[in-house]
Formats: structure tokens, sequence, C-alpha cells
């Protein structure tokens, strides 16, 4: 849906969205970036897409429809092809009283409108939904098929003789070919599915598809052998990569549309026994920086990171293992902090995130340009704010420690098991104790869990046993007992975390603990549902600990006190582990003890 800047200044002017002044700040940036005023309005946040999409509707007197994919019928659907429902961006959600409803992401296309009423009949009631809701329905066409797509991709006459993987000739690489519609759709579907990573896989005699959603790799398909030598040679094209090099690794990237959304995919080949594994990065360009709070950061952690954020100088260190969201908290702190005013200059391998306004390096040692070398360089380039990718050395170490001294706010990543664990591992790469003692504002130990269907999920009231389990497992009475964990879920009740939302099916406002007692947990559907692919779990959240370097961790830094000693004190000035973290948001119905165990046990 477009509409005209006159009527986006006249939506925006009379629900007193924008000013007069802030109109001309806003023509001023469509000017500058060559982009529609509508766009503008939304990437300033001066208001969603859908709202915008609301106003316009009540101007021009249609009504609002906000589509749900799961309650839009194949009986619907059959009343007009997918290919007119693309073509026309419009779609047929219901019938009611004999009458065809229609949404349409533009219901002033006149061509449309004619088009549709010759082959649904004259008696349609038209609606406007948002362009990305109108897409999610037309995806309803395809019903998750992948198996079958993928099959007649494969089938098709070219793929019955091309794809030997000592014969690949350009036919079959092509924009047109069937090879090169199997790596599109299984990018698509990746992304539908929310998967983070897709991993292509030669086997001794197919080739397996395999997702990796919510953190678990779940299997797809699997294609024939023969496909694997076109299949790789043409994500190879696609990531400007060698096609003839197959015996070393190499990385890449390209970017896909789909929808409304760009994606970034981050490319990576490794040779192995049977042939080349491909392992792809989904990465969405579209999206907004999450805030802390969403994140899920609360209470006391939220504080300690906001106020160590805003320091003129100084470290802070967000560690974790791989694939913990390590880089997507930085993201939101980089963002945060990406003001006008703010040199933000950046060193990682790889660069995942794309921030307007920083300045992002990428490491590339084969040139010379290491974490030392690069961060040597960001040195000297007058920054306010410098983002190491990883501190992986002493000499890594020992420049951001000298940056952090001489007045820049550093922010990097180590791989250690939680919070207290990374002060000792900065000793051991070699760094003086008084410096990270004088240096370093703050900690954030993460790590990611499944985030419990809001469809679907369920609650229970803990029998005693269990009940005696959590107390042991959590180490509740270590961390003052049932009153103060009710203490904490109030607190994170108060924070969002939580919050129910006005379309859950379970209310969650009420608190799962009294002052004496755990009264209610949560649990995944055993079969779950559609919306969870019958997982019980749908998107991941973080769980923190943020450890404040207060003058008494100062002292025990000095006199080389272990991680145990350090992590004992930070309890004892307040902050919550992450295992806490973890049960507080299981007790609020965003995740289960399950996983909580799951991620957190070897801790």
């Amino acid at each position: 849906m477009h509409i005209s800047d006159s009527h986006v200044e006249t939506l925006l002017s009379k629900s007193g969205l924008a000013t007069s002044e802030q109109l001309v700040a806003l023509r001023d940036q469509e000017t500058a970036k060559n982009k529609s005023l509508q766009d503008i309005v939304v990437e300033n946040g001066i208001t969603s897409e859908k709202d915008l999409t609301k106003l316009y509707a009540a101007e021009i007197d249609v009504p609002f429809i906000e589509l749900n994919p799961k309650e839009i019928t194949h009986d619907s659907l059959d009343l007009l092809s997918e290919r007119i429902a693309r073509q026309y961006n419009a779609i047929v959600f219901a019938e009611e009283d004999g009458a065809k409803l229609v949404a349409m992401a533009d219901p002033d296309d006149v061509q449309a409108l004619n088009f549709l009423q010759k082959q649904l009949g004259s008696n349609i009631r038209v609606h406007i939904a948002t362009e990305n809701q109108i897409q999610a329905a037309l995806d309803v066409y395809r019903g998750g098929n992948i198996a079958g797509e993928l099959t007649d991709a494969i089938s098709k006459d070219e793929a019955a003789q091309g794809f030997a993987d000592e014969a690949i000739n350009e036919a079959d690489l092509a924009e047109d070919s069937p090879i090169a519609k199997t790596v599109n759709l299984l990018v698509e579907y990746g992304i539908k599915a929310g998967a983070s990573d897709i991993h292509i896989e030669p086997r001794e005699g197919f080739v397996v598809v395999r997702y990796r959603v919510d953190g678990l790799l779940r299997e797809a398909n699997k294609l024939p052998r023969k496909v694997l030598g076109a299949l790789v040679s043409r994500i190879k094209i696609l990531a400007d990569l060698k096609i003839d090099e197959h015996r070393a690794p190499q990385d890449g990237r390209f970017k896909i549309s789909v929808g409304q959304l760009t994606y970034a995919l981050r490319v990576s080949t490794l040779p192995i026994v049977d042939g080349e594994k491909v392992v792809m990065r989904i990465l969405n360009e579209s999206s907004k920086p999450a805030t802390l709070p969403e994140l899920g950061f609360w209470g006391q952690a939220l504080a300690t990171l906001q106020q160590a954020i805003v320091q003129p100088h100084g470290m802070v260190l967000v560690t974790g293992p791989t694939g913990s969201g390590k880089s997507t908290t930085l993201f939101s702190v980089l963002s945060l902090l990406n003001t006008p005013n703010v040199n933000i200059s950046t060193v990682e391998d790889p660069v995942e995130y794309r921030i307007q306004g920083v300045n992002q390096t990428q490491v590339n040692p084969l040139a010379g340009m290491t974490f030392e070398s690069g961060l040597r360089a960001l040195l000297r380039q007058d920054p306010n704010v410098i983002m190491v990718g990883e501190m992986r050395d002493k000499q890594t170490a020992d420049l951001g420690v000298q940056a952090a001294l001489t007045g820049h706010l550093v922010f990097t990543t180590l791989h250690t098991n939680n919070a207290a664990t990374c002060l000792p591992r900065l000793l051991d790469m070699g760094v003086e104790p008084f410096l990270i003692a004088s240096t370093v504002r703050a900690v954030v130990g993460q790590r990611l869990v499944r985030r419990l269907c809001v469809d679907c999920r369920e609650t229970f009231p803990p029998d005693v046993l269990m009940l005696g389990e959590v107390e042991k497992t959590f180490q509740v009475t270590k961390h003052g007992g049932i009153p103060e964990l009710h203490k904490l879920e109030e607190q994170a009740l108060a924070d969002g975390i939580g919050k129910t939302d006005s379309k859950a099916k379970l209310d969650t406002s009420t608190l799962s603990t009294t002052s004496s007692a755990i009264t209610t947990l949560y649990k995944a559907h055993n079969d779950g549902c559609a919306s969870c692919n019958h997982t019980g779990y749908k998107g991941r959240i973080g769980i923190y600990e943020v450890l404040d370097n207060s003058p008494g961790l100062q002292g025990l830094i000095v006199s080389n006190a272990t991680s145990e000693q350090l992590n004992q004190t930070a309890v004892n000035d307040g902050m919550v582990t992450m295992q806490l973290d973890g049960l507080i948001k299981a007790l609020r119905g965003q995740t289960s003890i399950e996983e909580i165990l799951r991620v957190t046990a070897q801790d």
C-alpha cells in the first residue's frame, strides 16, 4: 500500500502525531534519503505501518482488517487463484451473508477492483490490510509443503540430466533454472519457519536440509545426491564465492527480499568427506533493534546495564557461548547509543548486524586485519564508543583496557560460562588486576531459552515433590527463600516480564508465587499447536545476569579472588543469577522449568 505524501501529512496532522515543525523535518529526510514520506514516518517511529493503515482506512471509509493467516480457510482461498491473488495483492479471507470478504493492500487500485469483481462477482466487500499481513496470508496458499515444492522444482526436465556433480553447465545455474528455484524455496521456507540457520549437508547417497529453529536443528527434507554440485554452485554465485574452489572453506554473503522485508544470508562452505557442506545464517536486516526490556532485562540487571552504557569511559563485557545472543545484545546497546554526536566504531568477525551511522569493520586475517590491528586503527579514528567483536588474546585485551582508560567506552565479548568467570579470564590473558578493577563497568552473562508458545502453553499446580526439586535445583534458600522469590516476581511483572498480551489465550497477569509458596508453574502443551509447529515453543528469550563492578568486587579482583568468591559477592550485592532469572521467567509463563535446566544445567 502506498499512501500519497499529502495524505500522510493530513493523517499525521489530524491525529496529532506530528507538529508542523516535525513534518518539515520529515520532508527533509524524505528528500535526503529518497524514500516516500510514508516509509520515513514508520522508520522514525512516529507511528507503525498498522496504525497508519488504520488512519488511512478511516479517512477513505474502508474497513480495516487485521488478518490472521491461521483463520483463513482453504475454501476461501480456492475462490481466487494464487497467481491472481499475488498479482493484485488481494485475498479472500471469508464469506459472510453471501458476500465475499476481500482484503487488499491498496483498495484504490481500480484496475484490481474491476478484475476481482469479474472473478468473484459484484457481491464483494473490500477491506484494507497492511502489506505484511497480506503477504503472510498469501503464504497460506503454499501450506508449508516444502517437500512437495522442492520435489516439483527438482523434477523438472532440466534437473533430470543437468545436476551430475561432474558436469554443471550455465543453464543449471541460471536465474530461472530449477536449481535456482530450489535455493529460493530453501531460503524462503527457512525464513518463514523462523530459522536462524539453514544447513545443507551432503551424505553418501543424498543431501540433508536442516533448519535451526529456536536453537534446535530440525530435518526438513532430503534431496537427491545429484543436485549437490549445482546447489552449492548456485549458492556460491549468489554469495560471490569461487565456484571452482572445493578444497578450502569460503565465507560470503548475499541478500534476499521476502515480502516487504530484506534478509542477509551469511554463507559458509566447508569441505567434508562426502562433499561440500553449506551453512547459511539468516539475518533480518529490516528488523529494528529490540529495547533492553524487550530482550528480557529487568530489575537491577536492567538498571546496572543502563548505568554502565552511559558512562563516558570504561568497559562492558558480554559473555556466553556461541549462539547465546551476545551480538543481539550489543546490537541493541549500540543502537541506543547511536546518535549524530557520537562516533561509534566496531571491529567484528563477522559483521552480523548492519547499523546505519556506525563504522563497522570486518576482520580479515589474510589481509592483516585482525582484532588487534583493527583495534589499533580504530583508536586513531577519534571514536567515542568502540565495539570489539571478541577478545581472543592478550594483545587485544591490553589494547581494549588501554582504550577504556583513555576516555573510550569499550564493548566486547568473551566466551565464559558466567559473568564472574569473565574477570579471572582477563587475568589469564595477562591483564593486570588493578586495570581490570578500574576499567570494567559491568559484565553481562547470558543464554537463550525457548519461549513457550502463547497459543497453547498450560499451567499446572506443582506437587510437593516437584516443589522440593525446584527449590533444591535453583537454590531458592540461598537466594533468600520463597519470600524473596515472590518479591522478584512482583518486580518482574512490574517491569513487564510476562505481561499478558490482549490476544493471549492464557492470562498471566496474576503472580505464580505468594510470600510463602510457589502456586503455579507453566509447561508446553504435549502436542503443541499449528502456531508453534507442534513443538510447544515459539521464539526465544534471553536469561541474564549482570555483574556490577562494585567497590567490594574491585577489592576482590585486586586480591586475585576466585570466580566463586566474585560470584557470591555479586549475589550478596543483589545480582540475580542467570538460573534464577530463568526461574522468574518460568514463573511468569515465558518459558518452562525444563528449558531453563536444559540450558543452564552445566553452569
